[in-house]
């Protein structure tokens, strides 16, 4: 079985200023990609999902891109 991104990089919080990172995780449309595609555990996709919602508040991730 494929390993979780986070597990496998030891990361135990998920920084929402860490842009590049959470970048791995949106569509080239800037929508967030599901737990089939991302191979994350329940617990690190909802902290990946409001890590990429509070980066988006503050500016630093786009909610929509062309």
């Amino acid at each position: 079985m494929k390993q979780d991104y986070f597990s496998a990089n030891n990361i135990k919080h998920i920084d929402y200023k860490d842009v590049e990172m959470l970048k791995k995780f949106l569509n080239p449309s800037a929508r967030i990609l599901s737990r089939k595609r991302t191979n994350l555990i329940a617990k690190n996709q909802r902290k990946l999902e409001n890590a990429i919602k509070r980066s988006r508040f503050m500016g630093l991730l786009p909610f929509v891109s062309k």
